[in-house]
């Protein structure tokens, strides 16, 4: 590897039984958020998001048992219904996080769709076990959430 490192790249993938226009607004609508971001047992307190190019957002995450903290980052590409591009950084930091860039790709697949994430890089393999952790959870609420629409 030439003393270069690996690359730390989360990759993920979901299919949903709705339109990619569905998945979207799930994706960029604060009060649909609300109800699917987050690890199992986390809810979402507070969101704000500045839908456009260069516009920002910001969450406040409760976990069950500990101190609400947040994320936040800037977002760089808006192609609904098949891109969404942002960065993600911690404001309260474990000494391991690095700011990292979110992509959310949506195709359609017969009646449904296909969300693909794309994250990184991160400086750790343990890092990047925590976000596969989260956005597995999250998917999985995801679906449940646009299943019972």
């Amino acid at each position: 590897m030439n003393g270069q490192r690996a690359r730390l790249i989360l990759k993920l993938e979901c299919a949903l039984d709705v339109s990619c226009g569905r998945v979207f607004k799930a994706l960029t609508e604060p009060m649909a958020l609300a109800q699917w971001w987050g690890p199992s047992g986390f809810t979402t307190a507070a969101i704000e998001i500045d839908l456009r190019v260069g516009g920002r957002y910001r969450f406040s995450m409760q976990p069950p048992d500990g101190d609400l903290f947040h994320l936040a980052g800037q977002f760089l590409e808006i192609d609904p219904p098949s891109r969404l591009t942002y960065t993600f950084r911690w404001e309260e930091p474990d000494p391991d996080d690095t700011e990292t860039v979110v992509r959310l790709s949506l195709v359609t697949v017969g009646d449904g769709s296909r969300l693909g994430l794309l994250q990184g890089d991160f400086a750790t393999d343990e890092r990047l076990a925590l976000h596969r952790s989260g956005w597995t959870d999250s998917f999985a609420k995801l679906r449940e959430l646009l299943d019972a629409a």
